[in-house]
């Protein structure tokens, strides 16, 4: 259990300027990163027991939250390699 929310950038520090500029510049990119955020603030709630439910909607949040992860990953590093 984590005590506070994934961030994008806090996880891929040497990206953070590379993120900034999708998110400003790629409307798509910015819609996912929205989206991120807000299950990451969704999950932190559910891990906190702030807002409690059951383990199977916990582990399919968090699946959620891995494949936006990857897809905004890759959307950062095709950008880079263009």
């Amino acid at each position: 259990m984590s005590n506070a929310p994934n961030d994008l950038a806090s996880d891929f520090p040497d990206k953070t300027d590379r993120i900034h500029q999708l998110k400003t510049s790629n409307n798509h990119f910015a819609r996912l990163y929205d989206e991120y955020n807000e299950l990451n603030r969704t999950i932190h709630r559910v891990e906190t027991r702030v807002e409690p439910t059951t383990e199977d909607v916990e582990e399919d949040l968090k699946r959620r939250r891995v494949r936006l992860k990857d897809e905004l990953l890759a959307m950062i590093e095709n950008e880079e390699n263009a």
